[in-house]
């Protein structure tokens, strides 16, 4: 889907003020040999994305379609990918939901402003952020500087082993009562803060903060959804992560109690 003008000013407007910066916050940074598939059928937006984030430092490729856009995500070697949601072919939807079986490479999704719907299926179906269009390309930078510091393997944090939960930071992996559970690169994270705050209350805006960067609002329902997600995939007789209504989540080091 064409994008708005706003999209296509901002990006050129961005690229120039990355050639004439020496400011690491908007030049190039050491996460640069990260590789970044943008799928999107707007051609001339992808081509000014596509400037744009090499300018940054970044190496990309591109698709133009759904289909092309999963084989090539697929094929593996990126490091993100950049997913419209409206494209001919399938939807971003249905690239997205087919990736997921098959991969969890972090997908950021490009929403149409006023799409909240749009937003919370993205997230349902295993996208780890989404960033509404039109955007500022700066912005654009720091959401995929974020998910990659965040999928990045620790080589300095300990195995963790809570209320039958092992999570294996090296090789960022779950393993629930003894059994792997496939989950996605930010529910990862989220879990791993919880874990580690085992016990202790986390509030929306820490996780927001520790994952995304930016400032949680009364309409960005990621977070929750994300929670949702781990939930059902650590489901069994007893509760593991609480809501705290009106402060946040506890991941419970003894469980909370055992369901009916």
């Amino acid at each position: 889907m064409p994008a708005p003008p706003e999209i296509r000013k901002n990006l050129l407007t961005g690229a120039l003020r990355v050639r004439h910066s020496a400011d690491n916050a908007i030049g190039r940074m050491p996460e640069a040999e990260a590789r970044i598939l943008v799928v999107d059928d707007d051609r001339p937006l992808v081509g000014l994305m596509t400037e744009f984030l090499r300018e940054t430092g970044f190496d990309t490729g591109a698709a133009y379609n759904g289909p092309d856009g999963l084989e090539a995500a697929l094929k593996g070697g990126y490091d993100i990918v950049l997913l419209d949601v409206m494209m001919p072919g399938f939807s971003g939807f249905e690239v997205l939901r087919r990736l997921r079986a098959e991969s969890q490479v972090p997908v950021l999704m490009l929403t149409a402003k006023t799409e909240s719907e749009s937003r919370i299926l993205g997230l349902n179906s295993g996208a780890d952020d989404y960033l509404p269009k039109p955007f500022e390309p700066l912005e654009l930078v720091a959401r995929i500087r974020a998910i990659l510091r965040r999928a990045r393997p620790a080589e300095d944090r300990p195995v963790l082993d809570i209320s039958g939960v092992r999570l294996e930071p090296q090789a960022r992996r779950v393993y629930h009562g003894g059994a792997p559970v496939d989950v996605t690169s930010i529910e990862y994270d989220i879990l791993e803060a919880l874990m580690r705050s085992a016990g202790r209350v986390v509030t929306r805006d820490e996780l927001m903060q520790r994952l995304y960067q930016r400032q949680a609002t009364p309409f960005d329902r990621s977070i929750d959804v994300h929670i949702s997600h781990l939930r059902k995939k650590l489901e069994g007789p007893v509760d593991l992560i609480r809501t705290v209504r009106g402060s946040g989540y506890q991941f419970a080091v003894e469980p909370a109690g055992v369901r009916a």
